[in-house]
């Protein structure tokens, strides 16, 4: 068999199902390949950051890998963007990115870059395959590389020539290795801080706000008097009734500052320090307390729910009940507004949906409203690339096997980084509601600018404008394939969600905030 062949039926074997796809010359003989080895699924994006943003949200829901087909340097440079959200999210993909057949290499045609170095920003593992006999082994590897506990970016660099030429070896694959083991050191120290101090906080982050490590955290707090937040940047939380009324560290310095200021001493649990998205002028660049003590629990690598169980029990802290988060709300009315959408969501979402929320400014209290709904999955933008929110979604339906209605949050300023999702979407026939919340300019950005203390004038506001012209996302998602309409009341965005929650298909609302 040839290279490819080896190497798809590699990754068959290994557990990789899904290819999420935008293949070039280079990458045609594994498309030949994914003909002659049945199993892989394959995804078309219209571009690479779809792409990844896809493999992103699949692992996401999916718990496992998906593999990418990119070309050559600029496809793999397309997509970056993502891949660096997919990074911070600790997702794990296997990017498989094709490349000039090795002796082709030194003629320095128009595509060929520097694959290795661009990828090495973005991924944990990267390697150029050799030798066709070795690419079944290579493969092997990147896998493994992908699975290691939380996840991992890979990228495998495939020479045309290695694609094409006989000799392949299909790899046999091997189990990632465990996550690192907790300290009994660090749980024993934790259990000491809590003791003597009552003003802790417990940070949660990566799979620190999933629901299991959700219930032993609020063991502790109930034993110990602790605070439990949840750091601003995570990538998949559990939320809505049974789970924890978390709130997140704020993203504005000042809020974030003030909100931390109390704490002297912060275990964290698959966290990090908070710290500011930017450097603003006279603000610090640290949000907690200069004085503030830190504890490890848990690093990202390492099993927080065996960390979390080791502190339960150091407490012998006693099961605990989650609190009640009260009636599920009605759903909002009159004119759109952060909290009217946020209620309206709460009221009409189905059972374990799924939310990507890409909302930006205009979300960033959402959560106070959506404590009361169904037990579902709440996803973020991760490394602060904008325009992962339409992929994720994607990605997610497909994740999930299609059986659940995810509810894509979406700015439009950064829905215009993306939208071929939505033809993707369309494609697959997938049960994903876009709300594209238009507001027509990047409001984050003004924002942004009064933080840095610059005074905009009209040059600079008409950067931040995106309404001339105005962006008609009817037409836009109509052109893509997807069905849509246009709310300016929450009563409408309400009847147009909940009617599309009903369908085995995409739909858009375009909503005027």
């Amino acid at each position: 068999m040839n290279g490819a062949k080896s190497l798809v039926e590699t990754l068959l074997a290994a557990g990789v199902d899904t290819c999420f796809a935008n293949p070039g010359t280079s990458e045609m003989h594994f498309v030949a390949a994914l003909d002659q080895s049945p199993g892989m699924k394959c995804v078309l994006g219209l571009q690479e950051n779809i792409v990844t943003g896809m493999a992103d949200g699949y692992f996401r829901l999916a718990r496992k890998p998906a593999c990418t087909l990119l070309h050559c340097g600029p496809g793999l440079a397309n997509g970056m963007g993502n891949l660096h959200n997919a990074r911070r999210a600790r997702s794990g993909i296997v990017n498989i990115v094709g490349d000039q057949a090795t002796y082709h290499r030194p003629y320095d045609a128009p595509l060929t870059a520097d694959t290795a170095g661009m990828a090495r920003t973005v991924s944990a593992w990267v390697r150029t395959s050799a030798r066709t006999a070795d690419l079944g082994r290579d493969a092997v590897d990147a896998v493994r590389a992908a699975r290691t506990f939380p996840g991992q970016i890979a990228t495998l660099i495939l020479p045309a020539d290695v694609s094409w030429q006989e000799g392949g070896v299909v790899g046999v694959p091997v189990d990632p290795p465990s996550p690192h083991a907790i300290d009994g050191v660090a749980i024993e120290g934790a259990a000491r801080m809590l003791r003597d101090n009552r003003d802790v906080l417990i940070l949660l982050a990566g799979h620190g706000v999933l629901a299991d490590a959700q219930q032993l955290a609020w063991r502790v707090a109930c034993a110990t008097g602790a605070t439990v937040m949840a750091s601003y940047v995570n990538a998949h939380l559990a939320r809505g009734r049974g789970r924890m009324q978390l709130e997140r560290v704020p993203y504005g310095m000042n809020q974030a500052i003030e909100a931390l200021d109390r704490f002297r001493h912060i275990i964290l649990v698959n966290a990090e320090p908070p710290v500011g998205f930017f450097g603003y002028p006279g603000q610090p660049s640290i949000q907690h307390h200069p004085d503030a003590r830190f504890h490890v629990l848990s690093r990202p690598d390492q099993d927080p729910v065996e960390a979390l169980r080791g502190l339960v029990k150091a407490l012998d802290a006693p099961a605990a009940a989650v609190p009640d988060p009260g009636p599920r709300p009605g759903p909002g009315s009159g004119a759109p507004t952060p909290e009217g959408l946020a209620r309206t969501l709460a009221a009409v979402m189905p059972e374990h949906a799924i939310v990507s929320d890409e909302s930006i400014s205009y979300g960033r209290g959402f959560y106070p409203f959506t404590h009361a709904a169904p037990a579902h999955d709440w996803l973020h933008l991760a490394g602060g690339a904008i325009g992962d929110g339409m992929p994720v979604a994607t990605g997610a339906a497909l994740g999930a096997g299609r059986q659940r209605r995810v509810i894509n949050l979406q700015a439009d300023g950064s829905a215009m980084y993306s939208l071929q999702s939505l033809w993707t979407q369309a494609r697959e026939q997938l049960p994903v509601t876009t709300v594209i919340l238009n507001n027509s300019k990047y409001n984050i950005l003004i924002g942004e600018y009064a933080s840095v203390g610059a005074v905009p004038g009209d040059t600079a506001m008409s950067m931040l404008d995106l309404g001339n012209p105005f962006l008609g996302w009817v037409q836009l998602a109509n052109g893509m394939g997807v069905e849509a309409a246009r709310a300016t009341t929450l009563e409408q965005c309400a009847d147009l969600m909940t009617s599309s929650f009903g369908r085995n298909a995409p739909f858009l609302i375009e909503l005027m905030v």
